[in-house]
């Protein structure tokens, strides 16, 4: 009975779609700090992108000391105008300090502040994990790429908010 009420209603879906353009530019921030396991993320995030139809000239990176610093660099190149999306790149690793709690948290949310204040998709691929062995898995190894994730994830929203508006 719920299918078919939901069947009847006129209502319109917007849905984005991994549609790549000449005329989208991506900023890509990759954090330096576990280096290893940014270039896999980075290199995940340039050729999911270059394989959907944006050209590499309208890609900038965008290297950081760290995580922390992510969220800042990314506010700024939302600030120009110049990007339809920005993709974060990074790793946090839990170690056997409280440095992990003090980086993740705020990273994370700095990102998706500047997402919110600036309208500009902001993808977050930054790895959060317990072991080293973990992070390099995501970044391309056993369990696939996140940094392609993001990278497709900031596509279908460049995609979706063109339709809202």
């Amino acid at each position: 009975m719920i299918g078919l009420a939901y069947k009847t209603l006129h209502m319109q879906t917007l849905e984005g779609h991994l549609l790549g353009a000449a005329d989208i530019r991506i900023a890509i921030v990759v954090s330096r700090f576990n280096e290893v396991v940014g270039k896999g993320l980075l290199d995940g995030a340039v050729d999911a992108l270059v394989r959907h139809g944006i050209p590499d000239g309208n890609l900038t990176v965008v290297k950081v000391p760290g995580a922390y610093e992510i969220p800042l660099a990314a506010q700024e190149l939302a600030k120009t105008g110049r990007y339809q999306g920005i993709v974060c790149l990074g790793a946090v690793i839990r170690g056997s300090t409280a440095h992990f709690d003090y980086v993740a948290g705020p990273m994370a949310s700095g990102i998706a502040n500047v997402s919110l204040a600036t309208s500009v998709p902001i993808a977050f691929g930054v790895l959060t994990t317990d072991t080293l062995e973990q992070a390099v898995d995501r970044a391309g190894a056993k369990s696939g790429n996140k940094g392609s994730d993001a990278a497709l994830s900031t596509l279908e929203m460049i995609d979706l908010l063109r339709k809202i508006k």
